[in-house]
């Protein structure tokens, strides 16, 4: 389906961000690789994904927390691949404090590269979606872009603003063949996650699999991870001819967490 067509994910060097990118490899798409990480583990990465797909696959170290590294993100990809088509927008850190306790630094590391890196990436993107006249923005919020938790004020905060940016960006191009969307993903199993129901089981000398069902009963009746397959095929669809007249929406995929 994707078969021409070239994709930026970033944060794709783990998680959701190399689920998606497989997902879009798999339907043909060339892939523009980024993220953090070892060198020799992302460059293994990479060659399996060329490989296993038959797509090109690329990889730019550009941090997106900063802004004019943002933008070279996307001149690169299309010196490398001569246009962009898909975007998405998937980086993301965390940090966990009582408002009185949180550090302006992290509340500003946070927004950086939550939101702010978003906002760089589109910039940069939409006028070489527009000269073709197509385009696929795709923006990885969360649940947190609806609803809150506790501790998670910088998380919180730059989430929902995804949000609300993916909707203006989306009445921007209404009238183009470009739409935008996000995605906001409840508990998805990932490697951080994973470190989370160790450190629960350790802390509370209970099994990993008792330690899983504490952290998902509180959020996620489902009792299921979402997983990053399911997302990144969320992320196919909605780069589909059936996704035309989706356009700025956020739509959830949380094992019923919203729906509380």
């Amino acid at each position: 389906m994707l078969q021409g067509r070239v994709a930026v994910v970033t944060g794709s060097t783990s998680g959701i961000g190399i689920g998606i990118a497989r997902a879009l490899a798999r339907e043909g798409a060339s892939v523009m690789l980024n993220g953090f990480g070892d060198p020799a583990e992302i460059e293994r990465m990479r060659g399996e994904l060329a490989r296993e797909f038959g797509v090109r696959a690329e990889y730019c170290a550009a941090d997106i927390a900063k802004p004019a590294e943002a933008a070279l993100l996307i001149v690169h990809t299309v010196r490398e691949f001569g246009a962009i088509d898909v975007l998405v927008n998937n980086a993301g850190i965390q940090h966990v404090a009582p408002i009185e306790d949180f550090a302006p630094e992290m509340w500003d590391a946070v927004l950086a590269t939550n939101l702010s890196s978003n906002f760089h990436t589109i910039r940069a993107a939409l006028p070489f979606m527009k000269r073709r006249n197509w385009g696929r923005i795709i923006n990885v919020a969360s649940v947190h872009g609806l609803v809150a938790s506790g501790q998670k004020a910088a998380y919180v905060a730059a989430k929902h603003g995804v949000v609300g940016l993916t909707k203006v960006v989306a009445l921007e191009t209404a009238a183009t063949g470009i739409t935008c969307n996000a995605i906001c993903p409840g508990w998805v199993l990932t490697p951080l996650v994973q470190k989370q129901i160790d450190d629960l089981a350790l802390a509370e000398s209970i099994s990993a699999a008792d330690a899983k069902q504490q952290l998902l009963g509180e959020k996620q009746p489902s009792l299921e991870f979402v997983t990053t397959d399911q997302i990144g095929r969320f992320a196919v669809f909605l780069c589909s001819d059936a996704a035309a007249q989706i356009r700025g929406a956020a739509m959830t995929i949380d094992g019923g967490w919203t729906a509380q």
